[in-house]
């Protein structure tokens, strides 16, 4: 049986163990694409060994060629700088637009059918510059962040605890980074509220930690940034897009009314399948929350404006 192509822009540590992942799951033939040479090549070859090791019928393929990626049924972007310590993520706004937005382009003229998933910082603003620059509709783009950001929610909560990180359970909206939306009432433990298990006290410094999830693994690591924990959040999108089932989960998508919301790319809940996001799932929001999701969509509309306004000297 055939597999989907996917497509992983960037052989970096997120691009290449996305695409390690998506070899061990037998997920997708995989073609991975660097601007370095050589870099795409080697991790593709050792990937297409390992597969073999594995008893994986998985084709795996690096190279500098953007022309590899025609026809993809879906494409991954994750090329683009790093943070390094004291770098938020804002700092790399203006470079790896210079980097995605080509790259845009490229999808659009070699798999104009693609999902597009972005993976590069400042996420919601790759987001939308994608966007812009496919002209896809907004079923077929999408960033992630906050199933990764609930899974820092999640672990540090399942570590606190002593229970598994399955029996926890949290959502995340808004902006991946300061601005994230933490919904308390929505997180539980085993099927009940955490405010059984934590007082609001430990539970906002658990989720002040996982806001600040990223960079604490920059400053340990001092040359790179996290790549584990983002690849798994990439594959577990990419795995209810290609074989289902369909998936709620959080997303980076454009709004265009929800939650009073639009022409913003933001996180929020939606289902996952074949096309792409199926549907944006809008529930009720505390006012509290819906205050800190509206602060996060006017950070994401500064950002935009301010990349517009690089773009002349930028070209």
């Amino acid at each position: 049986m055939s597999l989907p192509k996917v497509t992983i822009l960037g052989a970096g540590h997120v691009g290449a163990t996305t695409a390690h992942l998506l070899v061990l799951k037998g997920l997708a033939d995989v073609v991975v694409i660097d601007v370095v040479e050589g870099l795409a090549a080697g991790k593709a070859l050792d990937l297409l060994q390992a597969a073999a090791i594995e008893d994986l019928a998985v084709t795996v393929t690096g190279t500098t060629d953007l022309a590899a990626m025609t026809g993809s049924r879906l494409v991954v972007i994750t090329a683009g700088l790093a943070r390094t310590p004291g770098m938020s993520r804002d700092d790399l706004l203006a470079a790896n637009a210079n980097i995605v937005g080509p790259l845009a382009d490229q999808i659009t003229r070699l798999a104009p059918e693609a999902v597009v998933v972005v993976v590069t910082n400042p996420l919601d603003v790759m987001t939308h510059l994608v966007l812009q620059r496919t002209g896809f509709p907004r079923q077929r783009v999408m960033g992630m962040a906050g199933v990764l950001d609930a899974g820092r929610v999640r672990a540090f909560i399942a570590q606190r605890l002593s229970v598994a990180p399955a029996s926890v359970q949290a959502l995340i909206l808004g902006s991946h980074g300061d601005l994230m939306v933490c919904l308390p009432d929505a997180i539980t433990v085993q099927g009940a509220s955490v405010s059984q298990r934590l007082s609001s006290q430990e539970l906002d410094q658990l989720v002040a930690r996982a806001r600040d999830g990223g960079a604490e693994i920059v400053s340990l690591l001092k040359s790179s940034s996290a790549y584990y924990a983002p690849a798994s959040g990439v594959v577990q999108m990419i795995s209810a897009v290609l074989r289902g089932p369909r998936r709620v989960l959080p997303a980076c998508v454009l709004l265009e009314g929800e939650y009073g919301l639009r022409d913003v790319c933001l996180g929020v809940p939606v289902e996952l399948g074949p096309n792409g996001v199926e549907r944006i799932i809008e529930q009720p929001l505390p006012p509290k929350a819906r205050e800190a999701l509206h602060q996060a969509a006017g950070q994401v509309r500064a950002q935009v404006k301010q990349l517009l306004s690089l773009r002349p000297s930028s070209s």
